[in-house]
């Protein structure tokens, strides 16, 4: 499920741990967490983190993709994209974060068209995120991946869903 993305700008390149020291400064303004908690992790915290990510989930049921986001015009990584696949490939939760520098541009958008469309390619039926009610440009996100919100709060975030058109 994990293999390489390309989109009209981005490569979308499955996470690596040798991507934590490069990440750790793209994800490093504390602005990042507002919407979903927590703080920015120091490079051997991620490095720590993505072994785990990159090890896979210890359910056999659910599969784990991870990736970063390659702006090619610059050679930067500026972001992650992340699927969360169970029911046998059925269901998909997705999430994106893009680091402050290189918000506003459409990269958020971009990558998470991208995810969208491999995932569906692979036969996820419903795809589903997580949006802080108070966040605009991540509505913004999930709306252009052809997601819709629910009226569903789930930790105090709408869950917007894209299903396949009845038929």
């Amino acid at each position: 499920m994990t293999v390489p993305v390309r989109t009209a700008r981005l490569d979308l390149v499955p996470l690596a741990v040798a991507h934590a020291e490069e990440m750790a400064g793209v994800l490093a303004d504390p602005a990042l967490h507002a919407f979903i908690g927590g703080a920015p992790l120091t490079p051997p915290e991620l490095r720590s983190r993505y072994e785990r990510l990159v090890a896979g989930s210890p359910d056999p049921a659910t599969v784990w993709g991870n990736w970063v986001v390659r702006l090619r015009a610059e050679d930067r990584l500026t972001g992650t994209v992340q699927a969360t696949v169970t029911e046998d490939g059925r269901v998909a939760e997705v999430a994106w974060v893009i680091g402050t520098e290189w918000q506003g541009r459409g990269i958020a958008r971009e990558a998470a068209e991208g995810l969208v469309a491999l995932l569906a390619q692979h036969g996820a039926r419903t795809i589903v995120a997580h949006v802080h009610p108070d966040h605009k440009a991540s509505a913004a996100v999930a709306r252009a991946a052809g997601l819709t919100p629910t009226d569903r709060v789930e930790d105090g975030e709408i869950r917007w869903e894209r299903r396949p058109a009845a038929g």
